[in-house]
């Protein structure tokens, strides 16, 4: 629950209110329009009973308890978002009743809580105040219990015709391999996500960060997991810069906490693998937001409601 002691001495002020709410917690923030961060906290909660649609709810009234009313609210969500922007239109499997909930009336806010894709809403908030400002084409991959992503081409967030374009950790890169969750053979997500880790190794590890540590500690059959995994990213990567042609890729998601481990074997195989035309090489950057993106994204997709910020349409 949240405490007092969150607020400090802070006072009501003018802020944004951004909500990330994810498979088991959810994050909020309250951000000045200019993307200072005012206050921030998780509260986790237990994916049955709609708990988290509750929890929500008491977040937005004790923020609103000590800083004073939003300006505005955002929110993101696993899922699709509808494209009136007032829910999750699709999102099967876990958080039960989320799809086509609507925030708006739930919060009871005078005026429209957008709703976001999670991951389109991370890539937001770094492109808002994060690692990807200033970049009019860039992609971000989440590397965590799956591989979420998002791209923004020429200036603008792609969405697709139903919302479904992002996706990126569900492209095939070995068609005879298993099947992920959207029925995608052999996707990269299959390949690094956390949630794959158990089956990969022969149940010898539960967390990617596990199998890493095995790995520098020169455990062979580790080292060779970690090795497969990280040529797989590779082998995603360069194919969607051949798609997309970015300035940067952003990566993010709690596997970057492997540091080096991760980022200095992926540099080599994109040496290996990336085409350069006239020797153009494309920058892999680490996201900064951390896991509190979602929720700087969701903020500033409400601020674009209003005044909108010369950051990322």
């Amino acid at each position: 629950m949240i405490t007092p002691a969150l607020f400090g001495s802070l006072s009501a002020q003018p802020h944004y209110l951004g909500i990330d709410l994810g498979g088991s917690s959810i994050k909020a923030a309250a951000i000045a329009q200019e993307g200072t961060l005012i206050a921030s906290c998780t509260v986790p909660f237990i994916d049955q009973n709609k708990e988290w649609a509750d929890r929500v709810f008491d977040l937005v009234q004790t923020f609103q308890r000590h800083l004073g009313e939003p300006q505005g609210i955002g929110l993101c969500a696993p899922g699709l978002a509808a494209t009136d922007e007032r829910s999750i239109s699709v999102m099967p499997g876990r958080l039960h009743g989320l799809e086509r909930f609507d925030w708006t009336s739930h919060l009871k806010a005078k005026s429209l809580v957008p709703v976001l894709n999670d991951a389109h809403a991370a890539l937001l908030g770094e492109a808002w105040v994060g690692a990807a400002v200033g970049l009019q084409n860039v992609f971000m991959l989440t590397l965590g219990t799956g591989v979420g992503g998002a791209s923004i081409v020429d200036g603008r967030l792609l969405k697709g015709h139903i919302g479904r374009a992002g996706h990126l950790g569900h492209i095939s890169i070995n068609f005879k391999g298993p099947l992920d969750d959207t029925g995608t053979p052999g996707s990269i997500e299959s390949e690094i996500g956390n949630k794959t880790v158990t089956e990969r190794s022969g149940g010898r590890f539960t967390t990617t960060l596990a199998l890493v540590e095995a790995s520098k500690s020169g455990d062979l059959d580790a080292s060779l997991l970690w090795a497969r995994s990280i040529q797989a990213l590779g082998a995603s990567l360069v194919s969607l810069i051949n798609v997309l042609d970015p300035e940067a890729i952003l990566i993010g998601g709690g596997i970057t906490e492997a540091g080096d481990s991760l980022f200095a074997p992926l540099t080599e195989e994109l040496n290996r693998m990336e085409w350069r035309p006239n020797g153009h090489r494309v920058r892999v950057l680490r996201a900064q937001l951390g896991g509190m993106a979602g929720a700087y994204g969701s903020a500033w997709n409400s601020i674009r409601l209003g005044d909108s910020p010369s950051s990322p349409p």
